[in-house]
C-alpha cells in the first residue's frame, strides 16, 4: 500500500484482474492486484466515517453508524451477475451505515449532509437510489448516495477517486435487511439476490410491506395489495416454508466483545457465529484475507465500529435471534389486522401470539 500510483497498479490493471475473475482464469497475482484495491477502501472508510459519527453525535443521539468493506466473494459474485461491470468502477465495496429511529428524521440529516461542505462528489442524484420512496421488488427499503473520495491528505493519496456507498436506514428497515441476509445464510436461498426458492423471496417482500404500512406508515413492495390479500400471502407462505418458525429457533451466542476498533464476524452455514477482534487496520484486514480463503463457504464481514455495543446493535440481528424482527412483524399485522377486520385479519389476531 505504500507509494504512489493506484492501488493494484492502475484501473486497468483491476479492470482486467476482475475480468478473469468472471471468465473463471484469475491467477495469484490477479487475486492479489483486487486484494490491493480493496484494501484501499479503507481510507475512504475511516474518512467519511469519523465525518458521520461526529454529525451523528451533533445531531442529538439516536444514530447509528456502522462500516463494512465489500466480501470477496461477494465482489466476485457480483461481477458475475453484472457481467458488463468494470471492477474497478464498482462502487459500494466501502460501506458506511446510518440508522435512525424513524424516516422524518433520516431524510432530515441526509439532507443536511448533502449541504456540507467538503471535497468529496456525490456521484448520485436526490432520488437515484431512494428506495424508501420506490421500494425494491424485493422488499428492501432504504437510501444509498454514491461519493467518490477525493484526496485530503498525502497519507491517502492512493485512495483518490475510489467509490463509497453511504446507506440510510430506519430500525424497521435494517431490522428487515438483516434478517434477510440471516435467511440467505440459514436457506438455500439468497433473497437479497433474487436466487433460490422463490417463495423465500416473497415471503420476504411481503414481510417488508407488512412493516412499511403497520409500523412506519407508508408503502412497500406491494402498494396495491389489499389488506386482507397481504395477511392471506403472509400466512399461506409461512404454512409452506416455516421461515419465521426458523428464524425463532436461531441460537447465536452472545459474546463479551473486548473494546478493540475492527472485528471480523464469520457466520457459518449452520447457523453458528465467530467473532474475532483487531486493534489495527492492517492486522484486521491481512487476518479477513486468510480467514475468507480458510472459510470459502462460510461468510465472513469485516466492520469497524467506536465500541464493542455499536458493533452489536448495526448487527444486531446476528446477535439476538432476530427478536426485533419478529417483534416488528407482529406488530405490524397487528395494526393492520385492527384497522381492517376482515377474515384474514381476525387469523392474523389470533395468530400473533405465536409471533
Amino acid at each position: 500500500m505504500d507509494g504512489k500510483g493506484f492501488p493494484g497498479g492502475s484501473r486497468k490493471r483491476v479492470n482486467r484482474a476482475g475480468g478473469r475473475v468472471r471468465e473463471g482464469s484469475a491467477t495469484a497475482e490477479d487475486y492479489a492486484v483486487i486484494n490491493e484495491w480493496r484494501a484501499a477502501h479503507r481510507y475512504v472508510i475511516n474518512t467519511f466515517q469519523s465525518a458521520l459519527r461526529q454529525r451523528a453525535k451533533a445531531a442529538g443521539g439516536g444514530i447509528h453508524v456502522g462500516q463494512r468493506l465489500k466480501r470477496a466473494n461477494t465482489i466476485y459474485d457480483k461481477l458475475i451477475r453484472q457481467p458488463k461491470m468494470d471492477l474497478g468502477r464498482m462502487d459500494d465495496v466501502a460501506g458506511v451505515r446510518l440508522i435512525f429511529p424513524d424516516v422524518e428524521q433520516l431524510y432530515d440529516f441526509r439532507e443536511r449532509f448533502h449541504q456540507a461542505h467538503f471535497r468529496h462528489e456525490r456521484r448520485s442524484k436526490d432520488d437515484q437510489y431512494d428506495y424508501i420512496a420506490q421500494p425494491k421488488a424485493n422488499g428492501y427499503r432504504g437510501i444509498h448516495d454514491i461519493y467518490a473520495y477525493q484526496v485530503n491528505s498525502k497519507h491517502a493519496e492512493r485512495a483518490a477517486g475510489l467509490f463509497i456507498e453511504v446507506q440510510y436506514r430506519t430500525l424497521v428497515q435494517h431490522a428487515w435487511a438483516t434478517a434477510n441476509e440471516v435467511i440467505g445464510y440459514v436457506t438455500d436461498s439468497e433473497p437479497k439476490f433474487d436466487r433460490g426458492d422463490e417463495r423465500v423471496g416473497r415471503f420476504m417482500a411481503v414481510c417488508s410491506e407488512i412493516l412499511a404500512r403497520g409500523v412506519e406508515g407508508q408503502l412497500g413492495p406491494f402498494p396495491d395489495m389489499s389488506p386482507n390479500d397481504l395477511m392471506s400471502a403472509f400466512f399461506d407462505l409461512e404454512l409452506e416454508l416455516g421461515l419465521m418458525k426458523r428464524l425463532r429457533s436461531l441460537h447465536v451466542a452472545k459474546f463479551d466483545m473486548a473494546k478493540k476498533a475492527h472485528y471480523i464476524l464469520i457466520f457459518g452455514r449452520g447457523g453458528g457465529l465467530e467473532v474475532k477482534e483487531y486493534a489495527k487496520n492492517k492486522r484486521a484486514l491481512a487476518a479477513l484475507f486468510h480467514i475468507e480463503s480458510q472459510y470459502p463457504d462460510s461468510n465472513v464481514v469485516l466492520v469497524g465500529a467506536s465500541s464493542p455495543e455499536e458493533v452489536q446493535f448495526t448487527f444486531r440481528n446476528y446477535f439476538s435471534n432476530t427478536v426485533d424482527f419478529l417483534g416488528m412483524v407482529a406488530q405490524g399485522m397487528s395494526k393492520i389486522a385492527l384497522e381492517d377486520r376482515g377474515p384474514e385479519q381476525e387469523r392474523a389476531l389470533h395468530a400473533l401470539k405465536n409471533l
